[in-house]
């Protein structure tokens, strides 16, 4: 029988409708059959979209239909009238010109004599369904469901509701493909639950739009009678006073004219708008925080260079190389009258006044001082604001700095820098870089205001711990000044400086009243801190503070002093034990040289040779770096074994055991390398090592010394110890500067290039070369 594809419907048997045709081979199709028996097959094609299909495009079951009647409409299309028969299923096309035509397998369900109670359930389900659909539905004609309840033969009911529910057609394929009725009525039963659920969720949002438009409705009306009132009673101002009052502002302020233009226009919007709506709050919240932005006013004025140095020398003690370039710009600004601000990084260790000394920059060049603290930031809105479009939404953090500090050229620090993070809302470090750019961030452009901001009067300063987590490109823009750890002398100048005069103002007591020996503040810091900085001594001295306050009140003491004799009485044992040196030499033992996030210390590296098959046994919590080290230098020890007058198989008689004492702490990096080969060559050859003598250095595989960092701390440390003679890398020269004249006049510097320079000066006695004898 000829074949009529359907686009987006799906027939059914005994159900009467009517549809449109117009393409070619269904007209032809349609034709054919009136000129038969009037008996076509309606398949539903799988894509309606497809113009021309092809087998592959129709679902293998339809519906074989009489044709009842047609009507030829305008435009060459057809409106047909038919009556379901049955289902059929496409078996294989005939041909497909002119029209489709196809064999046929016709599909007669049986009647019911008797329903069974399963099907009897399963008809009374669907029925309910339907029913609850229909009602939920107004769509619906309401003589549907007698009609349906009519019928007597389950399987047409269930074909009957799924004709008039707006099921999608893929799922009213498969209800025309359940030949077995229970399966038909399962599946129907499924997709009219689903359809109820829907049509229950669309009026539930359509109750709620309706009652939000009612709302609305209700508040714009008393917002009219509201400003009806005021207007009578004369009481606050109207929107237009306030849009009048913000173009004179605007007038006044003399801007760029884009930036202008776009704040004329979001006022102009304000006066279009109720002024109780929720849109002229986002404006007039925008407004006011355009105005309230410190525009075209600068603190910076005439520059005095000795109020400046003046000012830097009496809150710091120390810290050179800061103070030296806040004073070079200072006095570029005074001859050229105008610079680029630069961005400076501070780069040290906690607690050695680098977010104090930014404060002290800002007091000396008379400007207003902002500080953002970036460790755990995450999101990029906090550098760049948010957009407008989000509820609640504000400017960044440094947009709201600058209206802190009401100038255009505050001095402005970035706190930790070294701790900003990134998550799935942006990278702040990125935005940072616009920031931090003198050359973009003249326009920098929050995302709030959405206009141009210039920055570049800004004096911008970081602070870091370290510059390894700090992104390259971010790094790349701002100059690094190193702020090291303070030594010993330099800590008993701050406390007797600053801190104990602080802290005796803090806790009220008079002048004369406390006294702290100078020997007593070297025993606090050498015995009860090791830091870097000064924090902790800060403590100790508050805690001093409090106990003599205590004595005063409680014992009317005229006057409290505190020396090395009663010092534990104040602070109670003693807390840290620094290194001495052993006295006499001995073999296998060298004094190391190590920096930490405290400063310098030395290291006892002990090693020793045992019974074994040439294994190197590294203990002590050393790190990846540290063996490498080690096994770099026995390499090299085993190269140069003859001119060590050792056995050549040296290694293979016993194990080198190398152990670092403290092994609950941590160690790692190269700089033990020269110490641990020392070490391993005095075991080897017996030969007693020095115990005044410290070293560090890196070594290669050749023997070769290479530069390592932390000298100064390293030196401090090794000075404390009572060490007398420092070998170190020769190209770590330039290092023996930054050193404290004090301790390089007590101490001697010997600069090394290889491994074998050390020996000398390390071992009590020459090595005699190895020769073998010739048979």
């Amino acid at each position: 029988m000829p074949v009529i594809p359907l686009r987006g419907i799906t027939a059914f048997p005994y159900m009467v409708f009517h549809f449109d045709i117009g393409r070619e081979k269904s007209i032809n199709a349609l034709e054919k059959a009136m000129m038969s028996d009037q008996t076509i097959i309606l398949v539903s094609q799988k894509n309606p979209e497809t113009e021309l299909p092809t087998r592959e495009d129709y679902y293998d079951v339809g519906t074989v239909a009489r044709i009842k009647q047609m009507l030829k409409l305008p435009g060459d299309s057809v409106r047909v009238l038919v009556e379901g028969l049955s289902r059929g299923i496409l078996k294989e096309l005939v041909t497909e010109l002119p029209y489709v035509e196809a064999i046929v397998e016709e599909v007669i369900e049986d009647d019911f004599p008797e329903i069974p109670p399963k099907l009897e359930a399963l008809t009374r389900i669907a029925l309910d369904s339907f029913e609850e659909y229909l009602s939920l539905n107004q769509k619906q004609v309401d003589d549907i469901a007698d009609s349906v309840e009519s019928l007597d033969h389950p399987g047409r009911m269930t074909d009957m509701m799924a004709s008039h529910i707006s099921f999608k057609v893929e799922d009213k394929q498969k209800i025309l493909e359940a030949f077995d009725v229970e399966e038909r009525l399962s599946i129907l039963n499924d997709l009219i639950l689903k359809e109820i659920e829907i049509e229950r969720i669309e009026q539930d949002i359509t109750q709620k739009v309706r009652s939000k438009i009612n709302k609305h409705q209700k508040e714009y009306y008393l917002r009219e009678q509201l400003r009806t009132i005021q207007e009578e009673l004369g009481g606050d101002e109207t929107v237009e006073d306030e849009v009048a009052d913000w173009l004179k502002k605007l007038k006044k302020l003399k801007l760029d004219k884009k930036v202008s233009e776009k704040i004329e226009k979001e006022i102009l919007r304000m006066s279009k708008m109720q002024a109780g709506s929720a849109e002229a709050g986002v404006i007039r919240s925008y407004v006011e925080w355009v105005f309230d932005l410190p525009w075209n006013k600068y603190t910076a004025g005439k520059i005095d260079l000795g109020k400046a140095q003046e000012k830097l020398d009496s809150d710091h003690y120390g810290l050179e190389k800061v103070k030296e370039r806040i004073i070079e710009y200072l006095a570029v600004m005074e001859l050229a009258g105008g610079l680029k601000a630069p961005i400076i990084c501070l780069v040290g260790p906690p607690g050695v006044g680098k977010t104090s000394i930014a404060k002290s920059i800002a007091d000396a060049m008379g400007r207003s001082f902002v500080r953002m603290s970036l460790g755990g930031v995450r999101d990029e809105a906090e550098i760049r604001g948010h957009r407008r479009t989000y509820i609640g939404s504000i400017p960044g953090r440094i947009i709201n700095g600058m209206k802190e500090a009401k100038a255009m050229d505050p001095v402005f620090l970035f706190d930790e820098i070294d701790k900003i993070g990134a998550d799935y809302r942006g990278d702040p470090a990125s935005a940072l870089l616009e920031v931090l750019d003198p050359e973009q961030n003249k326009e920098f452009t929050d995302h709030y205001l959405e206009f141009a901001f210039d920055l570049s009067k800004v004096f911008f300063i970081t602070t870091a711990n370290t510059i390894d987590s700090i992104p390259r490109p971010l790094l790349d823009r701002m100059e690094l000044i190193e702020v090291p750890s303070y030594t010993e002398y330099e800590k008993v100048q701050i406390a007797e400086r600053y801190l104990v005069p602080k802290q005796k103002k803090e806790h009220g007591i008079e002048a004369g009243k406390l006294a702290i020996s100078t020997k007593a503040v070297h025993d606090i810091i050498n015995f009860y801190t090791r830091e870097s900085g000064v924090r902790t001594l800060e403590r100790t001295i508050a805690r001093i503070c409090r106990k003599a306050a205590r004595k005063i009140v409680e014992k009317n003491v005229i006057k409290v002093t505190v020396s090395p004799r009663n010092v534990e009485s104040f602070l109670g044992k003693k807390i840290f034990h620094y290194d001495t040196i052993e006295q006499e030499a001995v073999v296998g033992v060298v004094t190391g040289l190590a920096w930490t996030s405290v400063g310098g210390v030395t290291l006892s590296i002990e090693t020793m040779s045992v019974p074994g098959t040439g294994q190197i046994v590294l203990t002590g919590q050393l790190g990846d770096v540290m063996k490498e080290s080690a096994r770099a230098g026995l390499s090299y020890i085993r190269s140069i074994a003859d001119d060590l007058g050792i056995a050549k198989d040296f290694y293979n008689k016993g194990d080198i055991h190398i152990h670092i004492p403290e092994g609950a702490t941590p160690k790692d990096g190269p700089s033990a390398g020269v110490a641990m080969c020392s070490a391993m060559i005095s075991t080897y050859t017996g030969i007693p090592c020095r115990q005044d003598v410290a070293m560090t250095g890196e070594i290669t595989l050749r023997g070769k010394v290479l530069p390592v960092g932390g000298v100064r701390e390293k030196v401090l440390a090794a000075h404390r110890a009572g060490i007398k003679k420092v070998l170190l890398p020769a190209q770590n020269e330039p290092d023996i500067e930054e050193i404290p004249a004090a301790v390089r006049k007590e101490l001697e510097f010997v600069l090394v290039d290889n491994a074998k320079d050390v020996l000398p000066h390390i071992l009590t006695r020459k090595i005699r070369k190895r020769v073998e004898k010739k048979k």
